[in-house]
């Protein structure tokens, strides 16, 4: 799955993991070293922690879809330091995407920017018809 914001189709995470199940929400990425640039993981939450995290990340909370599969950008966190205990819900947020820390700044993503999950045989499909 990938995520890409809607008004340049610019993408902000090409290798992004769903948390579905209460094991993966549970342990997100807590455990792991590192994330490579372009990976992500959706939790559906309006809240997290840092504890027992070993990197920094950035967070990007978003709204429910719309009904063209729209998510608004309701929240970001940027460079969030482990170990620093609880991020606070954001007030409209469904999810959130962790991402590695700097691709927030990288991107340029703002709140209000809107967008989509795309399954990966839409982004292929995409490409080959360019």
């Amino acid at each position: 799955m990938r995520l890409r914001r809607t008004y340049d189709d610019a993408v902000v995470c090409d290798r992004m993991s769903l948390g579905e199940s209460f094991s993966e929400r549970f342990l997100g990425l807590m455990g792991r070293g590192s994330m490579e640039a372009g990976e992500g993981l959706y939790l559906k939450t309006s809240s997290i922690h840092m504890m027992f995290m070993r990197f920094p990340i950035d967070a990007l909370f978003v709204a429910k879809p719309d009904e063209q599969g729209v998510r608004k950008v309701v929240g970001m966190r940027k460079h969030l330091p482990p170990w620093r205990g609880i991020v606070m819900p954001v007030r409209g947020a469904e999810g959130v995407v962790e991402m590695p820390a700097g691709t927030l700044e990288r991107c340029g993503i703002a709140v209000d920017d809107g967008v989509v999950f795309e399954a990966e045989e839409a982004a292929e499909s995409e490409v080959s018809s360019a």
